[in-house]
């Protein structure tokens, strides 16, 4: 049997997992993240956390053919430098080199967000297919592009950013700077600013009631809580925010034509209540889609252990 290590490097926690060549996670070790701390710091922590996931396994590191990260930025194929990460304050730094300090095995960096989408697709919600796109709706919307089961990034392993997809010309503000991303109409975030504009426009919709008065208090589901109660601005918000998402996927679906498109994050929690009229208005906003079909979107099976069997597999496949 072989073995492979793989780390979810995240805002709150750092997890790391050996995972056996049948995707299966045998052991897992958690640590807080604790952005504050210094970059020296942090990557000296993913060591150990990794380090001790093996030791939870009872093997030693050199029982692990390899040690896959999933980090929230990409790595700069001509500087060898980690480019970005908001949440961390990390810019251009040698996010690879001070890991080599800590591993002595073959090591392999990608976005998390494409690692997660590998995991779906190597042993969750997309398994028994080739090709697929994954799309993340938490508070942004992260996701990756899976074609013959091989992470897709682009020429410099920086593409496939599709919550920064355009959808809206010079539409609302995104976090990123830009006007109009998918992100800024159909992550999490959006969904809340959506219901807490129609809460003000209508004081007496339930979506007033279920914050107890308080707006600050809405969440995503707070939305489909009051549709599932039959609020109708509830229901016109959630029916505006799927319209979106369709609109931003159906131009994946033109591009890519992917086998699946696998729905992950914290709104995916809604299930049919979301996919089912997804799946619907998919089918109206794509190209062809009576000629040629469209992909069925389906929710994402693994949870946050995608990110831990995607990133190990990148030492197996060399990706």
């Amino acid at each position: 049997m072989k073995y492979y290590l793989g780390v979810d490097l995240g805002g709150t926690n750092i997890v790391a997992g050996v995972v056996d060549e049948h995707y299966n996670i045998i052991a897992k070790h958690r640590e807080p993240t604790d952005t504050g701390r210094s970059f020296e710091d942090i990557v000296a922590s993913i060591a150990h956390t990794a380090h001790k996931a093996v030791e939870n396994a009872s093997l030693t590191m050199q029982d692990i053919e390899g040690v896959g990260i999933g980090a929230p930025s990409c790595i700069d194929p001509k500087t060898n430098l980690l480019v970005n990460s908001n949440n961390f304050g990390w810019q251009n730094v040698p996010f690879p080199d001070e890991l080599k300090k800590h591993f002595d095995r073959p090591l392999f960096i990608r976005n998390d967000a494409d690692c997660a989408a590998l995991g779906e697709a190597l042993a969750g919600a997309a398994k028994d297919y080739d090709s697929a796109v994954m799309a993340t709706l938490g508070t942004g919307v992260g996701g990756g592009v899976i074609l013959n089961k091989r992470i897709f990034s682009g020429c410099d392993n920086m593409g496939a950013e599709i919550g920064h997809t355009k959808l809206v010309f010079h539409g609302e503000k995104c976090t990123c700077g830009q006007l109009g991303c998918l992100e800024a109409y159909a992550s999490a975030t959006a969904l809340i600013r959506q219901a807490k504009e129609a809460a003000r426009a209508q004081p007496d919709s339930l979506l007033n009631t279920l914050c107890g008065g308080d707006l600050e208090n809405m969440e995503a589901k707070t939305a489909f809580d009051a549709m599932a109660q039959g609020d109708k601005t509830a229901t016109e918000v959630i029916d505006r925010y799927i319209s979106y998402l369709a609109a931003g996927l159906s131009s994946l679906v033109a591009i890519f034509r992917p086998e699946a498109i696998i729905i992950g994050g914290g709104v995916s929690n809604a299930g049919d209540v979301l996919l089912k009229p997804l799946n619907e208005k998919l089918f109206q906003s794509t190209y062809a889609a009576t000629e040629i079909g469209v992909p069925p979107v389906v929710r994402a099976q693994l949870g946050n252990d995608a990110g831990i069997v995607g990133a190990a597999m990148l030492a197996r496949s060399n990706q």
